[in-house]
């Protein structure tokens, strides 16, 4: 099952509408119990996380969604650790990971075949809300009716926007262009929902199992994995430190097609019950969402 979620109860940045013919996540219309489910869940994910006094390599006060000035940035800072005696092997081969995931990054860019764009143009309401990544002769492109092609290789979704801008400038003056980047999700495990969604960069780890259902009751909190093909991307404490600081799917390096797997608890466990707790809350929100 594929859906487009747009945002879980925050609003979308500057003015572009995210209910772009997609799922468009809202718990419900009153924004205190919106704010006070989804508060609840990361309230129960922030219980399970214990602090560690450990630097986290992926804490940093980037934008949610980041530029390639700030990517660049990091990449230095973990050039730093690299040539620095004071780390172990141990966290130099993990910042090694990180440091090339991001070089990826600047290289490629950010965007794959079953990405998405929100897009608004003034001017040109014929032109789709959300326009899907294909795959070009050169690398991922986008396809703009009357327009054409838009090639994103070495595009990062900060710089969509104006990537789409310069395009249509060849045909439009000032063209004013509201553009956001998409990506796409596997949800898998114990949520209400499990699939692929289609949401925004700058949603959190636990919006995205908010967008898919919410923990299940047998949802095991301190068992939440993110996988890249056969590749295990991120768990365990690391897991548990993102989510408690609130990392951004863009913050974590996160591409089309990763994969999110919430474990499942053993039958009668502290998280068992837990898991039955939070579904509940789940289940308000989704009943006050069909009659809100």
């Amino acid at each position: 099952m594929l859906q487009c979620v747009a945002g879980v109860s925050r609003p979308p940045p500057r003015t572009l509408d995210r209910s772009y013919g997609c799922f468009y996540i809202y718990a419900m219309k009153s924004k205190h119990f919106r704010r006070g489910a989804l508060g609840a869940f990361v309230l129960a994910l922030a219980l399970a996380a214990p602090v560690y006094g450990q630097a986290d390599l992926r804490s940093d006060p980037t934008s949610a969604v980041r530029t390639r000035a700030e990517l660049a940035d990091l990449v230095a800072s973990y050039e730093l650790v690299l040539s620095s005696p004071a780390y172990s092997d141990a966290i130099k081969q993990e910042t090694r990971l990180l440091a090339d995931r991001i070089r990826d990054r600047l290289t490629n860019g950010d965007f794959k075949r079953g990405d998405g764009v929100a897009l608004r143009v003034e001017g040109e309401p014929s032109l789709p809300a959300t326009v899907p990544v294909l795959s070009g002769a050169s690398g991922p492109i986008l396809s703009l009716p009357v327009f054409g092609e838009v090639p994103l290789h070495g595009v990062l979704r900060s710089e969509v926007e104006a990537r789409i801008t310069e395009s249509l400038s060849q045909f439009i003056r000032d063209p004013v262009v509201q553009a956001e980047g998409l990506m796409r999700i596997s949800v898998q495990g114990s949520v209400g929902t499990p699939g692929f969604f289609t949401v925004a960069a700058d949603m959190l780890i636990s919006e995205v199992l908010m967008a898919a259902g919410g923990p299940a009751q047998d949802a095991d909190l301190d068992d939440i994995t993110i996988g890249r093909g056969s590749e295990l991307l991120m768990a365990g404490e690391e897991m548990r430190e993102a989510l408690r600081l609130g990392r951004t799917l863009d913050q974590l390096n996160l591409q089309a097609g990763d994969e999110l797997v919430v474990g499942a608890a053993t039958a009668g466990g502290a998280w068992g019950t837990l898991g039955v707790i939070l579904g509940t809350v789940t289940s308000v929100v989704l009943i006050f969402r069909r009659i809100g």
